[in-house]
């Protein structure tokens, strides 16, 4: 049987999702900007609180069962802690979701953004000391979050909601 019309997906394999998907594409890059925005805000502040409320509880320094219970017990009578437990679970659900659209290799670099501010938020609210040497890392891990959002989303074939 002879083909009389070839399907553009097979015949250039190499166009990507973006040139195929037409309005899809400006849907999947809004939706996946509004995920890891998400998880931009929710991971450094999730971290920080937790870091303030580790601080509220203190150091253990044994290993004993009773040392342990103890630091536990303290740990999750802390509403800092509670907090943090719940903007780290919000940045693990809004992880999941934009990996069910989008590409690894898009959004690990791309959610790196929140080095940025865990950086900014250490020295604001935990009063940490940032050295220059670790502004620089974190500007040049800014510009590769950057580089990568000028990037599609997705590059592997599957539906894209």
């Amino acid at each position: 049987m002879p083909v009389t019309e070839i399907d553009p997906k097979i015949a250039d394999p190499v166009k990507s999702p973006a040139a195929r998907g037409g309005g899809r594409s400006a849907g999947l890059r809004l939706k996946t900007f509004v995920l890891i925005s998400m998880m931009a805000a929710f991971n450094p502040l999730g971290n920080v609180l937790l870091g303030k409320g580790m601080k509220e509880v203190g150091a253990t320094y044994g290993w004993a069962p009773s040392e342990i219970a103890r630091f536990f017990f303290r740990a999750f009578t802390t509403g800092t802690i509670w907090v943090a437990i719940a903007l780290l679970l919000a940045f693990f659900v809004s992880y999941l979701l934009v990996l069910s659209w989008a590409d690894y290799t898009f959004v690990q670099p791309a959610s790196a953004v929140s080095s940025g501010l865990t950086a900014l938020l250490a020295v604001l609210v935990l009063h940490e000391v940032v050295t220059p040497e670790r502004w620089a890392g974190v500007l040049l891990i800014c510009v590769g979050v950057f580089v990568v959002g000028r990037t599609h989303p997705q590059t592997t074939e599957k539906d894209a909601c």
